[in-house]
């Protein structure tokens, strides 16, 4: 069993302002995100201007903070619309759900495509292969906030996480990392390092992000809230990424 390394949440203290290090893997996640796309528009993309790669981002981070927690309210604690509606609003509160969030992106980048005029997968083709950075930094923001841990086992690699119990746990937080970011982000890149067929860069990140995440929550432990919700063994990660992996086959397949 591994010792779980006791960081403080806090990474800079200004006097009364508090700076997270969750805080700071979204502003990494954001600025490696900014790079990739930059490193893209050189390569495959001229027409992308560093502005456009901007406007793009503020839409984009505008849905993961609104489709984020709007997300996680009505797949996870749907009942907080009936007792607490404010709730909705607000957005700085903990609570964040990936495929709520890639809903809201994917609305914020309908309303950007509307505005630039830009066709809709070849914007989607354009951003997918820099969003693992963005999950990868994220699931390092879960580690050390010592959230969503993974279920009990004997593992060599186990973990007692604060707040879980006296109980080894698996370290799914780096499962996720390890898988959702780096490989997804290695693969992507891979395929999208020479021009494609518009729309298969979109799918194929949906087809592997589903897939992975679906294996991972083998070994994440369910919303304790709301356990499995489908034949004693599904739980709502499982099922949201169902819908990614078959539109995400049918995209790739047919374009």
């Amino acid at each position: 069993m591994l010792t779980y390394p006791d960081i403080n949440p806090i990474a800079l203290q200004l006097g009364p302002v508090s700076i997270y290090w969750y805080g700071v893997m979204y502003l990494l996640g954001f600025l490696g995100a900014y790079g990739i796309c930059y490193h893209h528009r050189l390569k495959t993309n001229p027409t992308w201007k560093p502005d456009d790669i901007i406007d793009l981002f503020f839409y984009a981070s505008l849905g993961v903070i609104f489709g984020g927690t709007w997300g996680y309210l009505a797949f996870y604690e749907p009942q907080i619309f009936l007792t607490d509606p404010l709730r909705a609003l607000r957005f700085w509160e903990p609570g964040r759900s990936f495929h709520g969030g890639l809903v809201g992106v994917l609305c914020a980048i309908l309303m950007y495509c509307k505005a630039q005029q830009r066709q809709f997968f070849a914007v989607t083709d354009f951003i997918a292969p820099a969003i693992p950075v963005g999950l990868a930094t994220g699931r390092l923001g879960n580690f050390i906030n010592a959230e969503l841990w993974g279920r009990v086992t004997d593992a060599p690699w186990a973990m007692v996480f604060p707040g879980a119990g006296i109980l080894p746990r698996h370290p799914s937080q780096l499962y996720e990392f390890a898988l959702e970011g780096i490989v997804l982000l290695i693969l992507l890149n891979w395929y999208a390092a020479k021009p494609k067929p518009i729309g298969t860069v979109s799918g194929l990140f949906l087809l592997g992000y589903g897939l992975m995440r679906f294996i991972v929550e083998f070994y994440r432990e369910p919303d304790l809230h709301q356990g499995f919700v489908m034949l004693n063994w599904l739980t709502m990660g499982q099922l949201l990424s169902i819908p990614m992996v078959v539109f995400g086959l049918i995209i790739f397949l047919r374009r």
